[in-house]
């Protein structure tokens, strides 16, 4: 079959059920994040609106939710985790430190409500788990926002894999780097504390779109890793990791190569290499995405739709929360990313192979 016969065949979200209905989000944590990007997704999407804003103080939080048109309630986090205005919102959307998510998810899951936490689940595996436990127990439905899961070129590549584009995967070639100072220019910020950011400031935070966007393309589950990584600048000087390089086995026998930086020029990138092609997404991880297609010596760029990655992701969230069906990025899918984020720190640390047991 030709390389072209494959290219006709995709559906942009073919993961969603429903066409109609209305998740009421909470959002927690007003950072920049929150504001310059997660409200204005939800307030474009098709299943989602923000109807309560939770802060750190209440005059932030009604400050915030003034400038939101469907927003009703704004509340401190200590009011949130009292239940103020439970009967107000649906869902909750977690964008505070990492070290922190739990709490939040926590107190949504005693009062009934989704979780969709932002990426990594939390500090550490451990944590991570008591906050999959949670809301276990309480029946409620926790989503780990991995936007890559819903990007249309993203879904594109990994359909193009399992149709067997470019034969048996047989590696994987990644790098995720950024001017985190020039971003947030606080040198105290909290992905430079790990208290509330975990084992370091890159890998954790950046270094995670390669590990885990290869496990969605592959379909597969880490085994092993090796790392090396270093600070110099003063800035980094409580992390490991201002810059870092790992290798990451997979349990299909495919390997993962990949660069992570948060003081470098930003760019982003991710090739999939198997025994008769390749894809190369580049731009990768920020976005926007392209990608190139190789089979044997012909190759194609193709036209992918570029979207508002983050209300894809609500989207889906949404669509998952009103018919309850299974969900991809699950809570026990974030806590294994944990896992081998924590195997990476460890293997750099010592210089050994660490084994994911």
């Amino acid at each position: 079959m030709s390389l072209e016969a494959f290219l006709d065949d995709f559906e942009r979200r073919n993961w969603q059920r429903v066409s109609d209905g209305t998740v009421r989000i909470a959002v927690i944590g007003l950072g920049w994040w929150t504001v310059d990007q997660a409200i204005p997704a939800i307030d474009a999407s098709e299943l989602c609106e923000t109807t309560v804003t939770v802060s750190s103080t209440s005059e932030k939080a009604k400050r915030v939710a003034a400038g939101v048109e469907t927003a009703t309630h704004g509340l401190s986090y200590d009011e949130f985790h009292a239940g103020d205005a439970a009967d107000a919102y649906d869902a909750v959307y977690i964008c505070s430190p990492n070290a922190l998510h739990l709490p939040y998810a926590q107190t949504a899951a005693e009062l009934g409500k989704a979780v969709l936490c932002e990426k990594p689940i939390e500090a550490s595996s451990e944590r991570g788990q008591q906050m999959v436990d949670a809301c276990d127990e309480a029946g409620v439905p926790l989503i780990v926002g991995y936007r890559m899961h819903t990007e249309p070129a993203i879904r594109r590549a990994r359909k193009l894999i399992r149709d067997g584009v470019i034969g048996d995967p047989v590696h994987a070639i990644g790098t995720n780097s950024q001017a985190m100072l020039e971003l947030v220019s606080d040198p105290n910020q909290w992905r430079l504390d790990p208290e509330l950011a975990g084992p370091g400031a890159t890998v954790t935070d950046i270094g995670i779109y390669p590990l885990n966007t290869c496990r969605f393309l592959l379909d597969s589950d880490p085994v092993a890793a090796q790392a090396f990584m270093q600070s110099s600048h003063d800035a980094f000087d409580q992390v490991p990791d201002e810059h870092s390089s790992f290798i990451v086995e997979f349990d299909d026998g495919t390997y993962l190569a990949a660069t992570a930086s948060q003081n470098a020029q930003a760019t982003t990138s991710l090739r999939i290499v198997g025994t008769n092609g390749e894809i190369l997404v580049e731009p990768a991880f920020h976005m926007e995405t392209e990608i190139r297609v190789t089979r044997d010596d012909v190759s194609v760029t193709l036209d992918t739709p570029q979207v508002n990655q983050m209300t894809e992701l609500f989207d889906y969230a949404a669509d998952r929360i009103l018919t309850d069906a299974p969900i991809g990025p699950d809570g026990e899918h974030g806590v294994l990313d944990m896992r081998l984020i924590e195997a990476i720190y460890e293997a750099g640390e010592s210089g050994r192979v660490v084994t994911l047991d």
